[in-house]
């Protein structure tokens, strides 16, 4: 028999304690920003059918490439999910009597069989929060608002690039680009700020594109959105004319809540997926550390509809926290707590009385370990320590006859007696 060797799936991680503390913290953190702007918790299938997740794309697409496929015992074509979603437009096609507009959150594992690097995982956690049913940019500025606020709460420094998908189909029509290279020629755009002129030109040049065409389409990608709408103030393109409208109307909100230092609009920023429809955003870290984008999202008006097919309108937008690469972040930082102890309790043998001194501080929402070892003292301040537990309550029979026990504040290094009668009150920082 061969001997198995132990190791993690490329792409694919175990996380122990310490990581999984920094992990809650993002997620409940998420949670609770999430909630605050309105939407509700959701949880979708992991498994779905293949041609589900295919729907929106031809079998060359880089992410279908991506995708885990795998059958069942009756043969069955399914896959495992790769965002959460195409997940979240089948359940409003299967939920028809879902009171619109709905807004949800789901915080859960999706699955890319993608390279791996710093940042980009193959099994990881996304943490979305979508909407169905408003249309207009007032709820696109909400999304940015609460990318502000949630990455605020994570203490990460953000920038977040936007653009219109209209603006670049519309600017690719003004090139006369054909119909059939315009998926393509948005995939190239799409790697824009990560290619030399030169290499972008050749790219350009393999898809079938003039020297003419791929000058006029470079000249309108570096420009900013003033000089767009300026050089296009009087175009008859309607998509572009469009796309246009949106973002002006987007800019008043993101001035009305201030967050002009926040935002950059990037004409070239497209997003891979094909089923985005009007604005797109990528966020990314302000210092660079990490190169590829913490969260992604943006308008895709038409997947839902498409689902369903009864003749209505399913507008829909909606945007994704990065929980894996936010983790990174947040470890690097050295901000992550080794443990979500706040209180040791040490018995001395006083075991009865250390169960009921944790059940009233727990009562207060402290969290509570107990010394169950009967480990010698030094021994147990030593497992506080390297569990960098902040306080330790020591049970000594001296001081429990007279109904006191000692609090060890471990960061100060610092002790006093407490009445247990008043162990109740005290103070303690919860971790």
């Amino acid at each position: 028999m061969n001997k198995l060797e132990l190791k993690n799936i490329k792409g694919s991680s175990d996380y122990g304690s310490e990581d999984e503390i920094i992990r809650n913290f993002i997620s409940n953190t998420l949670r609770k920003t999430f909630e605050k702007y309105g939407y509700k918790p959701l949880s979708t299938s992991i498994l779905c059918y293949y041609d589900l997740l295919a729907l929106k794309y031809d079998e060359d697409n880089d992410i279908l490439k991506e995708v885990y496929k795998v059958t069942d015992q009756a043969k069955r074509k399914l896959a495992l999910r790769y965002d959460l979603t195409v997940p979240f437009a089948k359940y409003i096609a299967l939920n028809k009597n879902i009171n619109i507009p709905f807004k949800r959150y789901e915080i859960g594992k999706v699955f890319r069989d993608g390279p791996v690097k710093k940042g980009r995982v193959r099994e990881f956690i996304q943490c979305d929060v979508d909407c169905v049913g408003i249309e207009g940019q007032m709820i696109e500025a909400e999304l940015i608002a609460l990318y502000v606020e949630g990455y605020r709460e994570l203490g990460i420094d953000i920038i977040i690039k936007y653009n219109n998908r209209k603006i670049m189909k519309g600017i690719i029509e003004e090139c006369n680009i054909q119909e059939e290279k315009i998926a393509n020629t948005i995939t190239i755009i799409d790697k824009f700020e990560k290619l030399t002129k030169e290499e972008i030109v050749q790219e350009f040049s393999k898809i079938g594109l003039n020297k003419n065409t791929i000058d006029s389409l470079i000249k309108y990608l570096n420009m900013n959105f003033e000089q767009i709408s300026t050089n296009f103030s009087k175009t008859k393109n309607l998509t572009l004319q469009e796309g246009i409208n949106e973002i002006y109307e987007l800019n008043k909100y993101i001035d009305t809540l201030k967050l002009n230092e926040y935002v950059s609009f990037t004409s070239t920023l497209a997003r891979g997926q094909e089923y985005y429809t009007g604005t797109v955003f990528e966020v990314f870290q302000k210092n660079g550390d990490i190169k590829s984008s913490i969260g992604g999202g943006g308008r895709y008006d038409e997947m839902i509809e498409n689902f369903i097919n009864d003749g209505k309108k399913y507008p829909a937008v909606g945007v994704s926290f990065g929980l894996d690469v936010i983790f990174q972040i947040i470890k690097e930082k050295e901000k992550n707590k080794k443990t979500n102890t706040d209180v040791y309790i040490i018995p001395m043998q006083n075991k009865i009385q250390a169960l009921k001194i944790a059940e009233t501080l727990r009562k207060q929402n402290i969290n509570v370990d107990i010394e169950m070892n009967e480990r010698k003292m030094k021994k147990s301040l030593n497992y506080a320590n390297i569990e960098m537990i902040p306080y330790v309550i020591i049970l000594g029979d001296e001081e429990l006859s007279k109904g006191k026990v000692i609090l060890k504040d471990m960061k100060k290094g610092i002790q006093k007696e407490i009445e247990v009668k008043k162990i109740g009150g005290i103070k303690i920082e919860s971790n």
